[in-house]
């Protein structure tokens, strides 16, 4: 009788990214990977102990790929700014994953590749070394959270989005001027959370290197 095959770590995560681009981390589970690999369950918990192991091994793929050919090049707000932007390329790629990375983070080769990354461009902004941690957590924190925003609006479906910014129309143009002031001020300039979000994200991740940099000795 031939047995059953036995997948690698590298074909159970691929499997699982290729799950995770029609689903959620709330619907993805380990029995659900297995039947896709035509496998019981129970063998791929010889590669992953938890079903958080796995997705965080997920997403550390994503952050090995945007990290492959990366080279540091100009000051150290250049860096950073290089290096959040090919974060943000990789995620965009598989939105599902982004949201699933800002969530359980990682602790693979691309997490640390990326840590690494950041602290060294930190270094050599001359802060002190005392203040490196405090603005690196800060930092990946903004990184994590504005690629999350944009792939969660970007995994919406064209017509569910319009749908969402008609909505938004009536709601803000729609509000009564003596119960909201500032907002009936202001209707017809605000736009939907998900409009011009490549210049939002360059510009607030701008702003917080700015903020580092108007603190350094």
């Amino acid at each position: 009788m031939t047995g059953r095959r036995r997948w690698s770590t590298e074909e159970i995560l691929e499997a699982a990214a290729e799950l995770l681009r029609t689903s959620d981390a709330e619907s993805f589970s380990v029995r659900k990977l297995g039947a896709a690999l035509g496998t019981d369950s129970s063998s791929l918990y010889r590669h992953f102990r938890t079903k958080t192991e796995l997705l965080r091994a997920v997403a550390d793929r994503i952050l090995l790929a945007a990290m492959d050919g990366y080279r540091a090049e100009g000051d150290w707000k250049q860096r950073i700014t290089a290096l959040a932007l090919r974060l943000k390329e990789a995620f965009g790629r598989q939105p599902q994953l982004a949201v699933i990375w800002g969530r359980y983070a990682s602790s693979g080769a691309g997490s640390r590749l990326v840590m690494e990354e950041v602290l060294q461009a930190l270094r050599a902004s001359g802060l002190p070394d005392e203040e490196i941690p405090a603005r690196y957590h800060r930092i990946v924190i903004l990184i994590a959270a504005l690629i999350a925003s944009e792939a969660g609006v970007s995994t919406i479906a064209p017509k569910e989005y319009e749908q969402g910014v008609e909505l938004f129309r009536v709601a803000v143009l729609g509000a009564d001027p003596e119960r909201f002031p500032a907002l009936a001020h202001f209707a017809r300039d605000l736009r939907p959370l998900g409009a011009d979000r490549h210049a939002a994200f360059e510009e607030l991740l701008a702003a917080q290197l700015a903020h580092i940099e108007a603190g350094i000795p």
